[in-house]
């Protein structure tokens, strides 16, 4: 087995682990991407344009009283590598800002 060599940022230390703990890094799964928003009806104008582009969207209220903020996750399917996720990652984020959004990272599950 290679020992795959990952950038030396959040993203790569997640799949750096995922990869020791015997993760087939190179089989596609459904990744789940989180982005939160102060507002319901900015976090639904970001689910809208997501779900115009084909893509799997999950929308909730999260937090407490004082701190309510809306949670956007979108569930695409690929392969895990390091530029997938943070070629997806920034997409969302560019996407995002506009509306007051921010992403707040990702996780997926081992296919096997």
């Amino acid at each position: 087995m290679n020992n795959p060599v990952f950038p030396d940022d959040e993203n790569g230390e997640m799949l750096r682990q995922m990869a020791a703990e015997g993760d087939d890094l190179s089989v596609p799964r459904e990744v789940d991407f989180s982005v939160i928003f102060p507002s319901e009806e900015t976090a639904l104008k970001f689910a809208v344009v997501l779900l115009k582009h084909g893509q799997k969207v999950s929308f909730a209220e999260c937090g407490e009283r004082d701190e309510v903020f809306w949670l956007v996750q979108v569930h695409p399917y690929m392969i895990p590598s390091h530029e997938n996720i943070s070629g997806y990652e920034d997409l969302l984020a560019s996407e995002a800002d506009s509306l007051s959004g921010q992403t707040i990272g990702w996780a997926c599950e081992s296919p096997g």
